[in-house]
């Protein structure tokens, strides 16, 4: 309840600020058709007067023009409202001109009798003069310099992002930087091109002027001859006067926002306002200012001059120019500033310009930004938190996090996943889209893009989002791009487990069981193994995709077995043989006998001299190992047909090598030694390898 009372005044004041723009436009489109009183036209000139100034004022403060990027729109308002206005005045004064000039209000009458002195022939001459300043200095030249720019910027665009993404590849700026800049970079295009294409409302409102001063006064003079019986000098007298004052009132507010158009288009962006520009660009060089004022005083001494202003405005120069140069040598006085302005340039480069290599990384297409964005609640982000979480609940580590960012360099569509830097797999994915991915048996195929899975190797199609549930009903397995990305991501670094494991990892591992453990911890590291052999265990044991959640049994294992050997493959082995139930649970979840691949006796015979003989190597012909390579081939993939796992069953001392040497053709492959099956698990022999063909 409380939330909803401290919500609803925000929601409130955002409706009103929303609902402002519409009313604002719609009361601007109703003054054209409905009549008003002089009084009401009073206040709205002296409003559009007012909010002309502020402008004028909000062009001067600015830095950037991107901080008034609502100009463009700013100006196609004020000129819909100075037209409206002239549509209302004109009604009044052509309705009531013959009354008298305060026929339209006391605004016309005083910018129709003070500003041109009641001289009609006076006042046309000054609205024409205002016209033409407007409309052919100011807005043709702002016009001008916000195609120009607008052209510029289109052309450094390129250019700028590449820097951009110089700067971050390089590491000098963060992901959110990169993406606000790139953003600043299309805002100001936008802006330049808008200002250009507003420019020209203002010029058409000035043609507008012209006319309906002229139509007024014409119209003026035909109604008040013809239908109120009035002289032609007095018709003339009233009317002309009254649209004199009705064009003053609304060119001057035009010229105004004109002159505001031309100030934010023409400055240089900077870090400061127009008016401190000028004090410091233009006033600020005191021999500028003592020339300027010599000259001033020579030319003040020459016979019928205007003595007194030009010396006066010349010893004003001079005295300024004094004043600076005083101000100038002032802070000059302490020597130390200048040894820390210094510092800065004598810095060295130090190992904080050395950028480490990123675990893992995750770069995608400009197209596929939406799927890591934050700002944009990305699915990706959120599927790649619970990869992490689910792959520390499978295999008992926390991998690194995946660093993500966007490289033009690639696809729009595509991504590309880097292991310490180096590429380990690429694709792509079509935000919106669907990839279906076929298992072996559909019922036909689907329109779409043609291409393959990028985790497993199957056959897939991409899809649009009305063809989904059609897919299903065909059999194909239906997901969407994050789903294809995060899958992928989660196949390598399932597969890359092992190089994920550093020492810093292992470490932060034993100090996390330290914590429940610690003697146990302590009395293997350091005392009896080195942290480099205990890392070595674990990840070949990650290697061949047993997990190491059980570390307590693992540090058991080493602890009893260090004192005969520091060989990290014969601790490996003996821990395999200690997690043996844990082994089998996780090849054969839920199964009471064990289906296996055996060796044939012979070749089991050969293999195992062989092995004895060579150390770490199988040492076997070549066309035998061509033949066994062939048959595991065949064998897993029978295997799988019939809905088993593909694991092969050797001695103990065969299992490393063969797990090594056979990873290459079949790398679901799982080799198992007797030693490690538990003994309440039966044996079923399901293929035999190494028959001779």
């Amino acid at each position: 309840m409380n939330a909803r009372v401290d919500a609803s005044p925000l929601l409130g004041r955002r409706g009103l600020k929303s609902m402002a723009g519409p009313v604002l436009i719609i009361m601007i489109l109703a003054m054209m058709v409905l009549p008003l009183p002089p009084f009401l036209l009073d206040m709205l000139f002296t409003f559009n007067i007012a909010l002309s100034m502020m402008v004028m004022l909000v062009a001067l403060n600015t830095q950037k023009p991107l901080e008034f990027s609502v100009f463009p729109t700013v100006l196609l308002v004020t000129t819909l409202l100075r037209l409206s206005l002239n549509v209302a005045s004109t009604r009044v004064v052509l309705l009531e001109g013959h009354t008298g000039p305060d026929a339209a209000g006391k605004v016309i009458e005083a910018f129709g009798h003070f500003l041109v002195g009641g001289n009609y022939t006076v006042g046309i001459v000054v609205f024409i003069i205002l016209v033409v300043i407007n409309f052919v200095v100011i807005t043709k030249g702002a016009g001008r310099i916000a195609e120009v720019s607008a052209r510029f910027t289109l052309d450094a665009m390129p250019g700028k992002q590449m820097a951009i993404d110089a700067d971050l590849n390089a590491g000098l700026i963060g992901e959110e930087e990169a993406r606000t800049r790139r953003a600043v970079i299309s805002q100001e295009a936008d802006f330049f091109g808008s200002m250009d294409g507003a420019s020209k409302f203002v010029r058409g409102d000035a043609v507008a002027g012209i006319l309906i001063l002229f139509i007024n006064v014409i119209g003026g003079l035909l109604i008040g001859v013809f239908q109120h019986d009035m002289s032609v000098a007095a018709a003339a007298n009233n009317y002309t006067l009254l649209a004199i004052g009705d064009g003053l009132v609304a060119q001057i507010p035009a010229l105004i926002i004109s002159t505001a158009a031309g100030m934010v288009v023409s400055r240089v962006a900077t870090d400061e306002d127009v008016g401190q520009q000028f004090a410091s660009q233009l006033f600020s060089r005191p021999s500028v200012l003592y020339t300027t004022g010599a000259i001033l005083g020579v030319m003040g001494l020459i016979p019928n001059m205007p003595h007194v202003a030009f010396l006066a405005l010349g010893g004003i120069l001079a005295g300024v120019a004094y004043y600076l140069e005083q101000q100038a040598k002032a802070p000059a006085l302490p020597e130390v500033p200048p040894e820390a302005i210094q510092a800065p340039e004598m810095q060295e480069v130090g190992w904080n310009d050395v950028m480490p290599v990123d675990a893992l990384g995750l770069e995608v297409g400009y197209r596929l930004i939406p799927l890591v964005d934050r700002t944009q609640d990305g699915e990706l982000l959120r599927r790649i938190r619970g990869i992490r979480k689910k792959f520390a609940q499978d295999m008992g580590f926390l991998v690194p996090p995946v660093h993500i960012r966007d490289n033009l360099e690639l696809r729009p569509n595509g991504y590309r996943i880097t292991l310490k830097g180096v590429e380990i797999g690429q694709g792509e994915a079509y935000s919106g889209m669907y990839l279906a991915i076929n298992p072996g048996r559909v019922l036909g195929p689907l329109p779409g893009t043609a291409t393959t899975d990028p985790a497993f190797g199957l056959p897939a199609v991409w899809i649009d989002a009305n063809l989904r549930d059609q897919a299903q009903t065909f059999g194909y397995t239906v997901v969407d791009s994050s789903t294809v990305v995060a899958t992928h991501l989660s196949n390598i670094i399932q597969g890359h487990a092992a190089e994920l494991l550093g020492r810093e990892e292992a470490q932060q591992l034993l100090d996390h069981l330290a914590k429940e453990s610690p003697k146990l911890v302590e009395d293997l590291v350091p005392k009896l193994l080195p942290l480099g052999v205990v890392q070595k265990v674990l990840q070949n044991l990650l290697d061949e995709g047993v997990h190491i959640r059980d570390m307590r049994t693992i540090i058991d294992t080493l602890a009893d077995h260090a004192s005969r050997s520091q060989d990290a493959m014969a601790l490996t082995a003996a821990v395999r043989i200690a997690l043996g139930r844990a082994i089998m649970q996780q090849i054969y979840p839920g199964a009471a006998e064990l289906q296996v691949m055996t060796l044939e006796p012979d070749l089991e015979q050969i293999m195992m001299h062989a092995a004895q003989g060579m150390g770490e190597g199988l040492g076997l012909e070549p066309g035998l190992a061509e033949n066994l390579m062939q048959q595991t081939t065949r064998a897993v993939q029978q295997q799988e047909q019939m809905g088993l796992p593909a694991v092969l069953l050797v001695p103990a001392i065969l299992r490393p090598m063969l797990s090594r040497f056979l990873r290459r053709v079949a790398p679901q492959l799982k080799v198992i030694s007797h030693t490690e099956i538990p003994d309440s698990r039966n044996i079923r022999v399901t293929a035999v390898l190494g028959a001779r063909a």
